[in-house]
C-alpha cells in the first residue's frame, strides 16, 4: 500500500495570518519540571534529562483542518449545527477522487462546470460519501504570505452540486475554501450584497457538509480515483473545526 500526506505542516510561516507559536520545552527543562513535586531537579535524572514538551498557541483553523458545519452557523437546515466531535466517522474513511481545476481561471472560484468537466474527463460517477478534493495549484505557495492571498477557492454553485450527489467532505488545497478574504470583502464594498461574503461556507446553514482547507501533495497522486481517503478530525469539544492528518491510501 502506497500513502501519501496530503497536510501541511503546522508551523510557524507567513501563509499562517494568525500566527503559529511552538514553544519548546528541551529534555533538561522536563527534567526540572518533572521533579518539581518532589524538590529534585535534572542532576537526579538519567544523563541529566527528562522528557521533553511543546505549548502550541493556534486556532482550529491553522494548518489542515476540517470544517464542521457549526463553523458555517448556529443551525443546519433548521437544526442545531454539529461541532467537530459530533461528526459521524464513517464520513472521514472513503473512497476519494481527485479533480484537478489549476488550469482554471486564478482570479474565479472553480465553477460547477468546472467540476462536472473534470468528472467526464476522468470517466468518473460519483457515489454518495465519496471524498472529494480539488487541486488549484495554491499549494505551490505554501511557506509565503501570498498564500493566503493569492488562491481560487470554490464557487457555492459547484458546493451545492457536490453535496447534492451525496458528498459530505469536500477538500482543497488552498488558504480557504472559498474566495480571498480582500476579494469577497471588496466584491462587498462595491455590490453590497451580502451573497458575495463567504458563500460557500455559508451554504452549510442550509445542507450538511464538511471543508478540508490546506489541503497539499495533490500533483504527487498518481491517479485521479481509485483510492482512499482517511481525515479524521481531532475531537475538540464544541468546536467548528478540528485539525486532521489527511492521508491518501493506494493498495
Amino acid at each position: 500500500m502506497q500513502f501519501f500526506d496530503l497536510s501541511v505542516t503546522l508551523e510557524p510561516t507567513p501563509s499562517e495570518p494568525v500566527p503559529v507559536e511552538i514553544d519548546y520545552v528541551s529534555h533538561a527543562e522536563g527534567a526540572d519540571i518533572l521533579g518539581k513535586p518532589i524538590g529534585i531537579d535534572r542532576q537526579a535524572f538519567p544523563d541529566q534529562m527528562g522528557l521533553s514538551l511543546e505549548y502550541v498557541r493556534c486556532t482550529t483553523h491553522s494548518g489542515t483542518h476540517l470544517d464542521a458545519p457549526a463553523h458555517y452557523g448556529p443551525l443546519c437546515a433548521g437544526e442545531i449545527a454539529k461541532t467537530i466531535e459530533e461528526l459521524p466517522l464513517e464520513w472521514f474513511f472513503r473512497d476519494g477522487v481527485l479533480l484537478d481545476c489549476s488550469g482554471g481561471p486564478a482570479n474565479q472560484p472553480v465553477s460547477c462546470s468546472e467540476i462536472q468537466h473534470q468528472l467526464e474527463a476522468i470517466a468518473y460517477s460519483l457515489k454518495p460519501f465519496d471524498i472529494v478534493l480539488v487541486r488549484t495549484g495554491a499549494e505551490r505557495l505554501w511557506g509565503k504570505a501570498e498564500y493566503f492571498t493569492d488562491f481560487r477557492g470554490v464557487s457555492r454553485e459547484a458546493t451545492a452540486w457536490l453535496v447534492n450527489q451525496g458528498i459530505k467532505v469536500i477538500g482543497v488545497d488552498s488558504f480557504g475554501f472559498d474566495p480571498p478574504f480582500h476579494r469577497m470583502l471588496e466584491d462587498y464594498h462595491h455590490t453590497q450584497d451580502s451573497d458575495v461574503l463567504w458563500p460557500a461556507h455559508l451554504y452549510g446553514r442550509k445542507r450538511e457538509y464538511c471543508q478540508i482547507e490546506r489541503l497539499t501533495n495533490l500533483e504527487k497522486l498518481p491517479v485521479y480515483s481509485g483510492f482512499t481517503v482517511a481525515c479524521f478530525p481531532i475531537k475538540l469539544r464544541r468546536c467548528g473545526a478540528g485539525w486532521s492528518r489527511v492521508v491518501a491510501m493506494i493498495c
